[in-house]
């Protein structure tokens, strides 16, 4: 059997579902008796190449928080993104006025749900990305 080059084998491993690389490895560890410490760069580059979107999405750690609707109490809600950002009154009621804007953005994920409850229970929908 000839041997491969590494471009031969990355090119290999390019073609290969996460799913069969995974397999790979686990075959690689049982042959060679080592742990995947060595081998997990692999996998990560395989998963990056093939569900990049679906790492970014588990990983997402800045949340938007998205003023969609003032609702009946447009008053309450313009207190509420007062007390959220340091906007003043005009400026925090041109921000209500003009839904859908952002009140917060890259917000961590706990900052943004107490953003988002404080303006629903003011009354407002809200939506966070």
């Amino acid at each position: 059997m000839a041997k491969l080059t590494k471009d031969e084998l990355l090119s290999q491993f390019e073609e290969m579902t996460l799913i069969e690389l995974a397999e790979f490895v686990s075959a690689f560890e049982e042959k060679f008796d080592v742990t995947a410490a060595a081998a997990a760069p692999v996998v990560m580059a395989g998963g990056a190449a093939g569900g990049a979107e679906a790492a970014q999405e588990e990983e997402k750690d800045e949340f938007d928080v998205i003023l969609t609707g003032a609702g009946d109490k447009k008053i309450q809600v313009i207190k509420v993104v007062r007390e959220l950002t340091s906007l003043g009154l005009k400026e925090a009621k041109d921000l209500v006025d003009g839904t859908p804007k952002p009140v917060l953005e890259k917000a961590t994920k706990e900052a943004a749900d107490k953003a988002a409850e404080a303006l629903k229970a003011a009354g407002a929908s809200v939506e966070v990305k």
